[in-house]
């Protein structure tokens, strides 16, 4: 049972679904303070012809970003995407139209709660859970589905019980638009606003703008909330946007292809800054003289650090940081972290940034301040086709400090 209710609900502010620690037994013994837990949804024995279910393989990180397996990890959960908001994960359950809700103990072992059905309000035949993500305050849940009303994608949104984790439909949104497989909705610090783009290729060229009501519905904003877009250069037509991070106010970056519809080109992506105001209108000043080339050709993940000033771009072609400035131009910082292909990654609270890779088998651990970076001590970590990973902070909200 969850004491001391109103005392959690303060603990869920800003993003929680990001950070590293090591358990409380090994602290008492390593004398480091735990500063996350990292869950990643893998594939111990992978197929190419059938499906093959998920494990849990969960770590504890220190102050160092150094990782400890968690007691009795693996865990036989058969999950695919998560999140967390400080009380609970919840996953997408293997290839079922099923999301489960487990209460994260004290140690880090994940107890199972409760299953919703997602796609009980289509008459069950469509519907497939890509990314699942919390609001600000953690008391609203979101599956992007495909197919989600038999012929489009869309958002559905939940209410979650803080006491029990439970989950309520709210509604669904239908967007047209297909999303891509890791990058979710963004929510700027209004938690009123979020943003997403579309899936990959060049026949999808605007970004997808949602409001949030009082009740955590999510309904889509006409015209994705963007009222200009960067300009191109003179040599291609357009940009295409697909990754959406957004800071701790009111800016978003966004990843910029260039292309000439309905072919990309194969040049570097590029990061645009937009601004959003008090009615999530979404402007940039952003050209393609001052937006930075990444080293990325084909991006899979964007992520903003909690601060809100710096963004990772991931890829096949790697790992890149880079200095975000709101709504002034982002620039350079890092270079290549690492070559190994990265499919997902999350940010901790304490400067560590953990990406897998389900090509290299890895889990890398960078170290990463506003004027340094290093590949923490150990990493990086051999998993077997890591598909998902969340970071979730310890000490957890409801836990005596």
């Amino acid at each position: 049972m969850i004491s001391n209710l109103s005392k959690v609900i303060a603990c869920l502010g800003m993003p929680v679904s990001m950070l590293a620690t090591s358990t409380p037994a090994e602290a008492a013994t390593s004398n480091s303070t735990p500063v996350a837990y990292i869950y990643i949804a893998n594939t111990p024995h992978p197929s190419r012809t059938t499906y093959s279910p998920h494990q849990i393989v969960a770590y504890a990180a220190d102050d160092q970003g150094k990782l400890t397996p968690l007691p009795g990890s693996p865990f036989k959960h058969d999950l695919g995407p998560m999140a967390v908001n400080g009380l609970y994960l919840i996953g997408v359950k293997g290839n079922q139209q099923i999301i489960n809700t487990y209460k994260i103990a004290s140690d880090g072992h994940l107890d199972y709660v409760a299953e919703t059905h997602y796609a009980e309000h289509n008459d069950h035949s469509c519907g497939a859970a890509g990314q699942v993500f919390f609001d600000h305050t953690g008391r609203s849940l979101y599956v992007q589905e495909y197919d989600i009303d038999c012929a489009n994608s869309g958002t559905a949104s939940y209410a979650v019980d803080i006491e029990t984790g439970t989950l309520s439909w709210l509604g669904d949104t239908v967007t047209g638009a297909e999303y891509n497989d890791v990058n979710p909705a963004s929510f700027i610090a209004d938690n009123i606003y979020a943003f997403a783009a579309g899936p990959g290729g060049c026949y999808y060229y605007e970004s997808d703008a949602f409001e949030r009501n009082n009740d955590g519905l999510l309904t889509e904003l006409t015209g994705g909330g963007a009222t200009n877009y960067p300009e191109p250069a003179p040599s291609f037509r357009r940009y295409v946007p697909y990754l959406v991070a957004a800071d701790t106010t009111n800016h978003v970056a966004i990843t910029e292809t260039p292309a000439n519809p309905p072919d990309c080109l194969n040049r570097p992506v590029q990061l645009a800054t937009y601004t959003a105001d008090a009615y999530g209108n979404l402007t940039t000043a952003s050209t393609y003289e001052n937006m930075p080339e990444t080293a990325i050709f084909n991006p899979y993940d964007l992520k903003m650090a909690p601060s809100g000033r710096l963004v990772a771009i991931a890829g096949q072609e790697g790992l890149e940081i880079f200095h975000f400035n709101g709504a002034s131009p982002i620039t350079a910082f890092t270079g290549l972290l690492t070559r190994d292909p990265i499919n997902q990654m999350f940010w901790d609270n304490d400067n560590h940034l953990y990406a897998i890779s389900q090509a290299a088998n890895k889990l890398h651990v960078f170290t990463v301040t506003n004027t340094s970076y290093r590949e923490a001590a150990g990493s990086p970590y051999s998993v077997t086709s890591p598909d998902n990973i969340i970071v979730q902070p310890w000490p957890l909200p409801w836990v005596k400090k």
